[in-house]
């Protein structure tokens, strides 16, 4: 339970681009699954203080092993939740508890994945890898901060990682960008050198 758990929470939260707090505060009531994927309703974050609330839309992923809203019903369903907060703390024996995760939660669950992709990593051999997958160098954020850099490599627009993301500015946005697109649009990589 513990690993569909993560799995689900590392999935819907780099595909909602969530911050933390946003993720753990999510209940079943906020879910709303269709033909496409699940509506995730907000009811309050770091931009919308006065709590009028927003969703955010994950669709299906392209590959079951993936899939954020995959991942999300099979937890719901293998912890037996239906009502309630969505991520909640799994004791070393696999019994789901009723609280909610704390936002402080989402780093440790992070840092656990990177430590497992960087064993991996150095089982394969590759060094440069696993020095690149630093647990020390994750953490809840890096859900959100990786879905916008892999969205502007992948080419994204920033009005549609803006919705996503619901970043007010784009400067602020850009932050995260420069470094996802310094190779693509650079110009020593156009003089033929």
């Amino acid at each position: 339970l513990l690993g569909l758990r993560d799995g689900a929470l590392l999935l819907v939260g780099f595909a909602g681009c969530f911050r933390r707090a946003e993720l753990v505060a999510l209940d079943v009531a906020d879910c709303v699954f269709n033909q496409e994927g699940v509506f995730l309703m907000l009811n309050r974050s770091k931009t919308d203080q006065e709590g009028s609330g927003s969703e955010k839309a994950v669709p299906f992923g392209a590959h079951q092993e993936t899939c954020p809203v995959r991942a999300l019903t099979t937890w719901l369903e293998a912890a037996g939740i239906t009502s309630g907060p969505v991520f909640r703390r799994v004791t070393r024996h696999g019994t789901v508890l009723p609280k909610r995760l704390l936002s402080e939660s989402v780093a440790l669950v992070v840092k656990r994945a990177v430590s497992a992709a960087q064993a991996e990593a150095i089982e394969q051999g590759n060094r440069w890898l696993a020095d690149t997958l630093d647990p020390a160098r994750y953490a809840g954020h890096s859900l959100r901060a990786g879905f916008i850099t892999s969205a502007a490599a992948a080419g994204v627009s920033e009005s549609d990682i803006m919705r996503q993301s619901g970043h007010r500015r784009a400067d602020t946005l850009r932050k995260y960008i420069r470094h996802a697109t310094a190779f693509r649009h650079n110009a020593a990589a156009k003089v033929g050198l």
